[in-house]
Order: C-alpha cells, then structure tokens, then sequence
C-alpha cells in the first residue's frame, strides 16, 4: 500500500496485521480520489475507523489543510502516527485514539465543520446510522458536507432518507463500494 499521488506520491505505508483492519487497495483509493479530486483541496477531512490512516494520509497529500483520524485500535492508532511523520504530513493532523461515537461527542461544539467525511466500519456492524445522527448532532458536519460510507455490496442504504440524508453516487467495486452521501438541506 502507498501515497498514490501529491506530496508524500508513492512513499509506501505500514498497516498492522490481522482482521482488526481492511486496508482499501491502492486501485480503489484511487478511483475514490479521482471522483474527490476537485473537493479536496484545501479541505477539512476526518478519517472514521482509520485503520492505517491510508485515506486521510491520501487527502493530505493531495492537499488537504488538515486531517483528523478516528480509530480506536491501539496498534492502529500508532501506525497512523507512524505513517503521518514518515510521510511527512502529521503537522497538519490530529490521531483520536477512541471509538468513533466517542470521538464525534468530543469534536461537537470544538472544531468547523468537516468539508469531507470518510467512514470505513466494519461491514455488518450496522453502525452508520448512529454515526451519521451524531454527525449531525455534534454540529461538525452540514449539508456541505460529502459523506464517503465504504460498504458491502449488499447493504443498500434504504434508510438514508428518513436519517435526514440523500445519496449522490454510489461506486461499486467487485468486493465492496464506496456511497457519497450528504444532509438534506
């Protein structure tokens, strides 16, 4: 896995072994950056379920004024740290070492809102209707926002609307897909 483009361009990156993580391939972080290419720029990004931080560290390299990470996996955690001072990028981001819903009750009411924000949970876990009320909730996101969910290929999102959300694309992979999403205004 690697930079695929900008600043940090194919500095390579660590991920930690085991099931904990599911690193996106560098094929499918790239078509999910062409299809950003134009948003990010200048940016606030927040990385939800980093893992090895692999898409925030992408948004900051292309540009990206500042990144925040949210994983809770201690080893995780570090490799994000790891990565960010190897690639050079960790002056302009934040690792929040806690669980997701944790961190977005600690970032309500102190930072702007997030111009980008990725989501990557565990397939299954049925956690992103949760995560998008708090989103909400905390104030850190608008219907400016662009909301990226990276999801199986069988979870259809037929519930988006009454949360108060609506689907603008959805790219589906041979394993999985990656739905664009932001508030109803």
């Amino acid at each position: 896995m690697r930079v695929i483009a900008g600043t940090a361009r194919s500095l390579p990156l660590k991920t930690i072994d085991g099931p904990e993580t599911r690193p996106t391939t560098d094929r499918i972080k790239e078509t999910l950056f062409n299809m950003l290419q134009m948003d990010v720029p200048g940016c606030r990004f927040l990385d939800l379920y980093a893992g090895s931080g692999a898409i925030g560290i992408e948004a900051l390299s292309r540009g990206a004024r500042q990144s925040v990470f949210v994983e809770h996996n201690p080893k995780a955690a570090q490799c994000i740290r790891e990565n960010l001072e190897f690639t050079k990028l960790a002056d302009r981001a934040v690792v929040m070492n806690t669980e997701v819903l944790t961190a977005l009750q600690r970032l309500k009411g102190k930072n702007d809102v997030f111009d980008i924000v990725f989501m990557d949970p565990p397939y299954q876990d049925g956690a992103e209707p949760e995560v998008l009320r708090l989103l909400k909730d905390a104030g850190i996101a608008d219907a400016g926002t662009l909301i990226v969910i990276e999801a199986s290929l069988d979870n259809r999102f037929l519930w988006l609307e009454e949360s108060g959300y609506h689907m603008e694309r959805a790219k589906k992979y041979k394993t999985n897909q990656h739905v664009l999403i932001r508030m109803t205004e």
